[in-house]
């Protein structure tokens, strides 16, 4: 990626250490201590306590884990919890034991539409899951191990995200290692549907789910790239969710643990939608009125993750009225300054030219008009600092 000076501010806001419970505050006081560690032994002794807390958490309490990612004081506790979290998870994993069971999540970006008619809805299920786990198969996607299996249904973020680890987590336990009199619960998730809306596109984020049984220190899901299985495996997909009206693009990417599939979907997803803005509104664009400008801006917003997004605006001099808007999420482990290096780099690989980024936090409306605030080179304040790339 291309170096971007950091002028775009976070616009999320972050409550204080001390607005948590106290065994979040005692968390987060253990994160940073970490992070400022000023020896390698201290920074490990803070991350062993970090650990056993989480530990304990991810065998009771998945609330309560979701809650410590949501409510952390900066990013950079956050993406400290969570690289904790995941290697709690790692480590539980390699020591249960001989053999082990591994829950994988593969995610796909998956753009549907209908260019004709009215709009439809995907009902989310794999008819033949068994032909897209023989396609891993065949091509060793799931470190070359042969013995899953693939659910047939496609399910939401939300289904795996860290409020369902524990449960997930538990599923991982194989049968003998439960007590006699515990009820083994059903390992099912639901499908979640994928709207197809008319006359356009939309970007759905959603995850096959697999098992498979190993020896307890192999990594399944070690490889992070998409490799010779990737459009087979596409094509399959998009030959099972197809329906005669709708059209659909599946985007697969690597399988991996719950925790780092997640993040890595969310991220995935909003690129693609980002590309497929930009990529629509410069087509436009330029069919009608020539080259666009671009403005990235930050701006508080209290529907959006966190309190604040990124915000795209594209628009040209030559009509007013001619301008278009893409609201960017921030995610809790985004760190803004790679966001924006994503979107200018996405604007200069479509050949744009003109593209600023404005310092400072930005509100979410116009005053007096309710319209989401987006600025083009000619409003943007006199008094603003501004970046051109």
């Amino acid at each position: 990626m291309a170096e971007v000076p950091f002028s775009v501010p976070d616009p999320r806001i972050f409550p204080s250490i001390e607005s948590a419970p106290p065994e979040l505050r005692a968390l987060y006081s253990l994160a940073e201590a970490s992070l400022a560690a000023d020896s390698q032994q201290r920074a490990d002794e803070c991350d062993l306590e970090l650990r056993a807390w989480l530990a304990l958490a991810l065998e009771r309490d998945g609330a309560l884990l979701a809650a410590a990612l949501r409510d952390a004081p900066s990013v950079a506790v956050t993406r400290h919890v969570w690289r904790a979290l995941d290697a709690v998870w790692r480590e539980s994993s390699a020591h249960g034991g001989n053999v082990a069971m591994t829950v994988f999540a593969l995610p796909v970006v998956i753009v549907a539409g209908v260019e004709s008619g009215d709009p439809c809805s995907l009902a989310g299920i794999l008819p033949h899951a068994e032909r897209l786990a023989a396609i891993l198969r065949e091509h060793g996607a799931i470190g070359g191990n042969r013995t899953f299996a693939l659910a047939n249904a496609l399910v939401a973020a939300e289904a795996i995200d860290v409020a369902r680890l524990p449960q997930i987590r538990r599923w991982e336990r194989l049968p003998d290692a439960f007590p006699p009199e515990e009820t083994i619960e059903p390992r099912a998730l639901p499908p979640a549907p994928i709207d197809a809306p008319a006359g356009g596109e939309a970007v759905h984020l959603r995850f096959a789910i697999g098992t498979a049984i190993a020896g307890s220190a192999v990594d399944l899901t070690s490889e992070t790239d998409v490799g010779r299985w990737g459009i087979p495996f596409a094509q399959e997909l998009g030959r099972q969710l197809a329906m005669q009206r709708a059209s659909v693009l599946a985007l697969p990417r690597a399988p991996q643990r719950p925790l780092p599939a997640v993040a890595a979907g969310r991220a995935a997803q909003r690129e693609v939608s980002a590309q497929l803005f930009v990529s629509n509104a410069l087509r436009r664009f330029r069919a009608s009125v020539g080259e666009a400008a671009a403005v990235v801006s930050a701006h508080r917003a209290a529907d959006a993750p966190g309190g604040g997004e990124l915000r795209l605006s594209l628009s040209s001099a030559f009509d007013a009225r001619a301008a278009e808007g893409f609201r960017c999420p921030l995610y809790p482990l985004d760190r803004v300054g790679d966001v924006v290096t994503m979107l200018v780099d996405l604007l200069r690989d479509c050949r744009l030219t003109d593209i600023r980024t404005l310092a400072g936090i930005h509100a979410d409306r116009i005053p007096g008009i309710g319209s989401a605030l987006l600025f083009k080179p000619d409003t943007i304040p006199d008094s603003a600092q501004v970046t051109v790339h």
